[in-house]
């Protein structure tokens, strides 16, 4: 899942569209400059707790993005988690949760 995700950020960056998206994908993905800086983090299995707004897409495991985009400024919004749904033996990407930069130390 971790290098299914940095290839995902690389196709991002590229303006490629990602192979990995599930077929009912249907999020915002971004622009590319939201994407460089950006890498996979640690999975983990879908809390629905933590993220009720993603249960109906039926996820199954969460990865972090870490670092901050490239020139990034305070109350930008940027992808911050990928979510993943068992698609028969595959993995695909059902959806990108955002998050607000509000703070940035200079």
């Amino acid at each position: 899942m971790i290098s299914v995700t940095d290839e995902l950020v690389d196709d991002m960056t590229s303006g490629e569209p990602s192979q990995a998206f599930c077929e009912d994908f249907a999020a915002d993905a971004g622009s590319p400059e939201l994407w460089k800086g950006l890498s996979a983090g640690e999975p983990e299995r879908f809390v629905s707790e933590y993220w009720p707004e993603q249960v109906a897409l039926d996820p199954q495991w969460s990865i972090n993005l870490e670092g901050l985009p490239e020139g990034v400024e305070r109350w930008s919004r940027y992808p911050n988690y990928v979510f993943y749904r068992a698609d028969g033996d595959e993995l695909c990407i059902i959806d990108i949760a955002w998050a607000t930069l509000v703070y940035k130390s200079e």
